[in-house]
């Protein structure tokens, strides 16, 4: 649905981010959810953005929605690493973009950010979105307690053969690792399916990244 929103207003992805109370060195880790490429995410990472980060920095302070621009922001970094910045928005296609600070019931904060290459918003489109991202956080945040409580059921032998589902390996090569039967396997995964309230494997193994059991 957040990727529905993002291509309707015309921008190439979306990024929902928790928000780092202290300083962080990934932004992949703080990535809740996102359809942005992978490239952009190792890139951002690579050139250590993420620590004196105009963004960052005013959304800890701030939960006014504001838009952004990549030249505008290198020129607003202290740390010499503007140009990096900017490449890796560039290389993204994503110079432009805007962030949507949201929060939980808890009062946890997170912010929805929309990425890419269209003029900058109107003030109607940033009022707009900031609505959606209300009713999109929201939705999220269901999804992920649904998914929680019901990672929370599962036994450690169903976590493990998540785990190495999520490494690419196959029902065979787990047997392996785990010394255990393929029908063994089978078994704790569609345990696991059910208990997720998952139709397939892929989705399973999703569902356990996003409730944090698996990396």
């Amino acid at each position: 649905m957040i990727a529905q929103v993002a291509d309707s207003y015309g921008f190439r992805g979306f990024l929902v981010l928790a928000i780092p109370e202290t300083e962080s060195n990934s932004l992949s880790v703080n990535a809740l959810m996102t359809n942005y490429p992978a490239a952009f995410l190792k890139g951002y990472d690579s050139a250590g953005l993420i620590n004196g980060s105009p963004v960052i920095q005013r959304l800890r302070r701030s939960t006014i929605p504001f838009t952004y621009d990549a030249h505008q922001l290198a020129r607003r970094r202290a740390d010499g690493k503007g140009d990096a910045a900017v490449c890796v928005f560039e290389q993204a296609n994503m110079p432009r973009g805007l962030y949507l600070p949201v929060h939980d019931a808890s009062g946890h904060r997170a912010a929805i950010a929309f990425g890419g290459d269209r003029p900058v918003v109107s003030n109607d489109e940033l009022q707009e979105l900031n609505l959606w991202a209300g009713v999109l956080y929201s939705k999220y945040t269901e999804v992920r307690d649904r998914d929680k409580r019901g990672a929370g059921s599962l036994s450690r032998r169903e976590v493990e053969c998540l785990r190495w589902a999520a490494a690419g390996k196959t029902t065979s090569e787990m047997a392996k690792i785990l010394a255990l039967s393929e029908y063994t396997v089978n078994h704790y995964l569609n345990r696991a399916t059910r208990k997720l309230d998952s139709v397939n494997r892929v989705q399973t193994v999703a569902k356990a990244v996003r409730a944090g059991l698996i990396n």
